[in-house]
């Protein structure tokens, strides 16, 4: 599941009204999401290519994004002093959706989102390597028992396609990149700009696949992709909300309501049912997640 970049937090403490109102907005945003996810395992399975999708998808935000600011009177939004980074990281962006989608050919949504969480502790270990963050051994323990529930819910000892774990694993690392450089791009720009940077980028480079790889597609096909590129807008807009509205540590861990609402559709369309080891390498990543997201507050208060 691959979103956009959150504004940070605002310094002064939201009440508990607008975290009640943050949280509503974050599950929302996740049921959106989930519902995109679905859509695009629907177009892979139909042979669509993965860089297709990006492609199309791209064709639809950008346009979205350009007339919503020309409309509002605000496309001084996406000024940037800093062209040359929005690229690096654009195109750094293209490797974190391009490999979950291709993924999503061969695994079910369950599987997949479960590794995916896997980023959560790739970003923590790159913050702390490369950004020399301050991770104590409490956070460092879940980084590691966490890794411990992505190789469970990989079933190192089943028939898997191992390969296509690999992909969600590499898409983790990038989103982790992408979420590492978006926070020090967010310092001087808006988060409409990274947005549109993003998503421009990942369609040219995406768009510059499509000779090797593009199909002739159906208007059913055209309609999912339409209704995948709304639900990525509709729920970064209330993702962004969401944070906007309340503390992050009130609303971060519901961003796991997605493995609910993946699991749910994947078995009405796709009758996948998450086996046990899903389950329990499930329930190991996000108690370390969460356990994470806890010890973070406790830091941001000392």
């Amino acid at each position: 599941m691959i979103k956009e970049e959150t504004p940070p937090p605002k310094s002064n403490l939201p009440s508990s009204p607008n975290n009640l109102f943050g949280i509503a907005l974050m599950m929302l945003g996740m049921l959106l999401m989930a519902c995109m996810d679905t859509a695009v395992k629907w177009l892979v399975e139909a042979d669509v290519s993965p860089a297709q999708v990006l492609a199309m998808r791209s064709w639809i935000i950008v346009p979205v994004i350009l007339l919503f600011l020309f409309a509002r009177g605000q496309l001084k939004l996406l000024k940037t002093a800093r062209p040359f980074a929005h690229g690096l990281r654009g195109g750094l962006g293209i490797f974190a959706p391009l490999p979950f989608f291709a993924a999503l050919q061969y695994l079910p949504l369950a599987d997949a989102t479960v590794v995916f969480f896997s980023s959560s502790f790739i970003l923590t270990a790159i913050s702390a390597i490369v950004l020399k963050e301050r991770v104590g051994i409490h956070r460092w323990s879940a980084v590691v028992i966490g890794f411990g529930g992505v190789v469970i819910a990989m079933n190192p000892a089943g028939d898997s396609d191992y390969w296509a774990y690999l992909l969600v694993l590499c898409a983790a690392l990038a989103y982790a990149g992408i979420q590492i450089s978006g926070k020090q791009l967010m310092k001087q720009d808006s988060v409409i700009s990274l947005v549109f940077s993003f998503n421009l980028m990942i369609g040219l480079a995406s768009s510059a696949i499509l000779p090797w790889v593009w199909v002739s597609v159906s208007w059913s096909v055209l309609g999912v992709v339409l209704l995948m590129a709304l639900l990525a807008v509709c729920g970064h807009i209330a993702l962004t909300a969401a944070f906007g509205k309340a503390q992050v540590s009130a609303i971060a861990p519901f961003e796991y309501t997605s493995l609910i609402w993946i699991v749910l559709l994947g078995y009405l369309l796709f009758q996948d049912i998450p086996s046990q080891q899903v389950w329990l390498g499930a329930v190991v990543v996000i108690s370390c997640g969460l356990y994470m997201i806890y010890r973070e507050s406790l830091h941001k208060r000392a």
